[in-house]
């Protein structure tokens, strides 16, 4: 594939904008859920209807054959991350507000930008370094390490939880950016969309009766470990639409990382946040406090320095380069 198909910002921009569109919604209609199924029926659910969507894509990007890889163990490596991210984020968001949850998780694109020099070989100066410093800061205010038990919405595990998520995710999506050289974004998709359902029945043969969650007091276990029950009529819309949602979200990432830096196309995640919080005031009478906005904020802009850092660097090179000739 030539340079210019796999170097291709604008595009790239618009896939992760259009993916965090729809992760908005994932998110929203997963915390409604949370109430009447485990985690794992949710994910089983949703990823083996997205499966049916996403195998339409395959055929459309090249058949059947774009689905041969010579990396299977890398493949299925990126897919257990993701599945370790999923899991992470979503014991804690139900139990803290959706806004705060998303918070949380935009550590992600710091991680990003941190590891691209090492996995990728991007480099990152040190303005762009000490503007993540300043979104990591962010995320230890919403931590609120000053406040005892007492004063949190939920135990400090759980406030790690979407942060450990975002660690597992930004490791995935750097893969992505290696893989994507030689897979298409349909074949990625259907990989992770597997990964999840094989996860999703193991979790059904050892904990699907509930078995687990019969002694703990705690929400996050409770939704983990929640015995399968058989959806209600009314709820099938609803995890039908997840599973579409959830083919757009692996395509439109896929494609993302793949068209674009990871240091480019990472800041434009920021998008979920207000969404989360339009989510979260609408649905459940939801908003963040101080600290929350001050970590978004603190996040927010060293993203947006980083990425008007990362446009001013390539415009000088571009220049050197004009000079050259």
């Amino acid at each position: 594939m030539s340079e210019t198909t796999h170097n291709r910002p604008s595009a790239g921009i618009a896939f992760v904008l259009a993916g965090m569109a729809a992760i908005s919604i994932n998110d929203m209609l997963i915390k409604q859920l949370s109430e009447g199924y485990p985690l794992h029926q949710i994910i089983f659910t949703r990823s083996a209807i997205g499966l049916i969507f996403t195998l339409v894509l395959v055929q459309l990007e090249g058949g059947w054959a774009i689905l041969r890889t010579a990396h299977p163990g890398l493949h299925l490596l990126r897919g257990a991350l993701i599945v370790v991210s999923n899991m992470c984020f979503f014991v804690a968001l139900a139990v803290i507000p959706l806004a705060d949850a998303t918070a949380l998780f935009f550590a992600a694109p710091l991680f990003i930008t941190v590891l691209s020099i090492p996995i990728l070989g991007e480099k990152v100066g040190p303005l762009r370094i000490g503007a993540v410093l300043v979104g990591f800061a962010g995320v230890l205010i919403m931590q609120r390490p000053w406040a005892n038990g007492e004063m949190l919405d939920a135990s400090r595990t759980v406030l790690l939880m979407p942060v450990l998520g975002a660690l597992t995710y930004a490791i995935m999506q750097l893969m992505t950016r290696k893989l994507g050289a030689t897979s298409k974004a349909s074949a990625m998709t259907v990989y992770i969309q597997m990964v999840f359902i094989l996860v999703s029945l193991g979790f059904w043969l050892v904990a699907g009766d509930g078995r687990f969650a019969q002694d703990t007091g705690s929400p996050s276990l409770r939704f983990l470990f929640r015995a399968w029950v058989w959806p209600s009529s009314g709820d099938w819309p609803t995890l039908v639409g997840l599973g579409l949602n959830s083919a757009v979200i692996g395509y439109c990432l896929a494609q993302a990382y793949r068209l674009a830096d990871a240091a480019t196309v990472a800041p434009f995640e920021y998008a979920l946040l207000p969404m989360a919080v339009f989510w979260g005031w609408l649905l459940w009478a939801e908003l963040p406090d101080a600290a929350i906005w001050i970590g978004m904020a603190l996040i927010v802009a060293s993203g947006l320095f980083v990425f008007l850092r990362e446009k001013q660097n390539k415009r000088r090179i571009a220049r050197a380069a004009i000079k050259r000739r």
